[in-house]
């Protein structure tokens, strides 16, 4: 459907209760239960939490990035914010350099103003969204923030990229402030997220998570007058090597539970990053025939919306935050 489009989040600001979801947020941090760790410490006291934030934000860099699937990239790309640190621990995270850093990523705290600007700089440099990457461990900063950018005139859509380890509560209160979700499905068996990402309950709270992102947003992207989404869910699968995604069950799960045509992104750019490499089982490339049987199943299940990657996009899509102007200089500006 063809329509201007409009952020939920400028009718919610005018209306005042953009700054009550704000207050509310905020509450969540003392004691902390902004993440399903709920770790219980006082962040507006400097407590540090399981993602190894206080109060001020980490951004370790933001930029135009032409990395993410077509339909958000456009010809300008999206105005990515990376937060740093994150709430699990993927020993194979490609972005392992600002997430699992956080002695090193200390340094790069901002004011909540200075996050404000950072959305502005990127709607000015004529970016079509607004990408929050890693935003579970600071949504109420992010809010807090986006009362000043809408101040000072952001109209951009906000694209929601996370993990999908996030709070069901502050989901809710992140209905019509969103309008992209754009959150992982990592795995399917609740060991392999104890083994590889660190945390017990992966697969119950993901799918919880997700489901309530479908509440919000539908399975119909909604794609504005210049053809990009503007409103939606886009579900991510990375397929990791040995099946240790659960490709088949998570998929199964989506289609029995989302709907076939909930849209998908199925990703081949997994490569032994960070610990992967001394990591049984993770310590080598994705074989193109676990692959292709993935794509297979994407056929079967009858899932017919969305992206799969070309096989051979590993090095294509390396980050390298140790140059933050452009960690993705490698990246065409065509998207995934």
């Amino acid at each position: 459907m063809q329509m201007a489009f409009v952020p939920s989040y400028i009718a919610l600001f005018n209306s005042g209760e953009l700054e009550r979801r704000a207050d509310t947020l905020d509450a969540m941090l003392a004691p902390c239960t902004i993440c399903p760790h709920e770790c219980g410490n006082d962040r507006f006291r400097g407590g540090i939490a399981r993602c190894h934030t206080a109060y001020l934000p980490v951004v370790s860099a933001y930029v135009a990035h032409f990395g993410e699937e077509p339909l958000l990239v456009g010809t300008r790309g999206v105005g990515n914010i990376f937060f740093g640190n994150c709430n699990l621990r993927c020993v194979y995270c490609q972005n392992s350099q600002i997430s699992q850093n956080h002695r090193i990523e200390a340094r790069n705290t901002v004011s909540l103003r200075r996050l404000a600007g950072m959305m502005l700089e990127l709607q000015e440099q004529g970016c079509h969204e607004i990408g929050l990457v890693s935003p579970t461990h600071v949504v109420p900063q992010i809010v807090r923030a986006l009362l000043h950018a809408v101040r000072e005139g952001l109209r951009l859509p906000l694209v929601y990229n996370t993990n999908a380890y996030d709070s069901l509560d502050v989901l809710r209160l992140l209905d019509g402030i969103i309008d992209i979700y754009l959150p992982d499905l990592k795995y399917s068996d609740e060991e392999m997220g104890h083994r590889f990402s660190g945390i017990h309950n992966y697969p119950a709270v993901a799918r919880e998570a997700i489901g309530e992102m479908h509440r919000q947003v539908g399975t119909e992207l909604t794609i504005g007058d210049d053809g990009l989404v503007k409103r939606g869910l886009i579900l991510r699968h990375l397929v990791l090597p040995n099946d240790i995604a659960g490709s088949r069950e998570s998929l199964g799960w989506v289609a029995s539970e989302l709907g076939q045509h909930t849209t998908l992104s199925v990703m081949s750019q997994y490569y032994p990053a960070h610990k992967a490499a001394v990591t049984p089982l993770l310590d080598r490339v994705l074989r193109q025939s676990e692959y292709e049987r993935v794509c297979t199943l994407l056929e079967q299940l009858g899932c017919d919306q969305g992206w799969v990657q070309e096989f051979d996009s590993p090095e294509y899509y390396r980050p390298d935050f140790d140059n933050r102007l452009a960690p993705f200089k490698g990246v065409a500006e065509n998207g995934i």
